[in-house]
């Protein structure tokens, strides 16, 4: 088992930053990348960005790209999305989720999920 706990959501007015954390406890040696997620309401959940635990190689959505760096910490199992230039459409329940392939954009490809964090950016 993993256990994923997520913090640093909040509100932002538009053009903000924050930064999210995602601390990994358990058996982590299983798994290869963590992705964060996201979900807004009547939404489906959209893949935002993940990143390879031993390289450090990085993939993010279109949506995202050059706004939110994905970066880990190895020695304190521990992933980041810094997001900068926040957007009212950002506005969502950010995920977290670990699993054993590099890289899957959809929910399935992961094994496990962290509780969400809210990220509210007003206009």
């Amino acid at each position: 088992q993993v256990q994923l706990v997520e913090s640093g959501g909040g509100l932002v007015q538009a053009g903000g930053s924050l930064r999210l954390s995602c601390a990994a406890s358990g058996r982590t040696f299983s798994s290869v990348a963590m992705a964060w997620f996201r979900q807004a309401p009547g939404k489906e959940r959209e893949f935002v960005a993940a990143i390879r635990w031993s390289s450090g190689d990085t993939y993010h959505a279109d949506s995202v790209k050059g706004r939110f760096p994905i970066f880990r910490d190895n020695a304190r199992n521990t992933v980041y999305l810094q997001m900068n230039n926040l957007k009212p459409e950002d506005t969502a329940v950010y995920y977290c989720a670990c699993g054993r392939f590099y890289v899957r954009t959809d929910p399935t490809g992961y094994d496990y999920w962290g509780q969400g964090t809210q990220v509210t950016v007003s206009s």
